[in-house]
């Protein structure tokens, strides 16, 4: 039902987990896209291999996001190998493991966690912002952490709270353009970034303490975030879909 044949894409993090499960139903849509990735070139290449396959353009550019050049740099990639962009994901991100206390955290830590999940956000969707077809689709990953808190990860929850506010600031600006800016706000995910939190407090836990009894996948997350892409969202802007399981019931 969804069809995206014609449509550009560009989606940050898909290397791996949420990011590239993404690209791969964002492709199978029909549409072209632009991987977007730090440092794990084999297996963004391999991922973009793999959507060639299924016979749509497919690239991946390695880029530091958290940076104004970088974040800059992988747009115009994207608008120069797909000629345009009508979709973007911003889906790049970190869970700092460790558990620390407000009290206890440090500048480094604060400052890495911001840079990484916030100032990568404002970057490429500023950059993003100017280009962006009339009628596109802007979809930001954000967290439960960012709309109930999270204990011993403040830099985080403070981090996707701050993308949920942007969600809705930039929703409004882009409004007359027909752009709509959504967020999905993800629970606990089964994906590689949580595997050391997963392996500490164990999956039957975590999977416990979900109402529907089991953790996502990436690509429960990936599904949600192709519908706000999709024409069926076209009325559906500054949202915050949530995708937990019932964890969080904040709607």
């Amino acid at each position: 039902m969804i069809d995206l044949r014609g449509k550009r894409a560009l989606v940050t993090g898909a290397s791996r987990g949420i990011g590239a499960a993404t690209a791969r139903l964002l492709a199978r849509a029909g549409a072209d896209v632009m991987i977007g990735y730090r440092a794990r070139a084999a297996d963004a290449e391999r991922v973009a291999a793999e959507l060639r396959a299924t016979g749509v353009n497919a690239f991946a550019r390695a880029a530091d996001i958290s940076t104004r050049e970088g974040a800059e740099s992988l747009v115009g990639a994207a608008v120069a190998e797909l000629g345009g962009l009508d979709l973007f994901v911003a889906n790049a991100g970190v869970w700092p493991a460790a558990e620390v206390g407000v009290v206890d955290i440090d500048d480094t830590r604060w400052l890495n966690t911001m840079r990484e999940n916030v100032d990568s956000v404002f970057y490429t969707s500023r950059a993003v912002a100017r280009i962006i077809s009339r009628g596109g689709r802007i979809v930001l990953v954000s967290s439960t952490a960012g709309q109930r808190g999270e204990p011993f990860h403040a830099d985080y929850g403070a981090s996707k709270g701050a993308v949920i506010s942007f969600t809705k600031s930039l929703a409004l600006e882009l409004a007359p353009r027909d752009v709509t800016v959504n967020s999905v706000a993800p629970g606990w995910v089964d994906t590689e970034m949580v595997a050391e939190p997963m392996a500490q407090e164990g999956k039957a836990t975590i999977s416990g303490s979900i109402p529907l009894g089991r953790i996502a996948t990436a690509e429960d997350i990936a599904g949600p975030i192709v519908f706000l892409c999709s024409p069926l969202a076209r009325h559906i802007t500054g949202e915050i879909l949530n995708v937990n399981g019932g964890s969080v019931l904040c709607g």
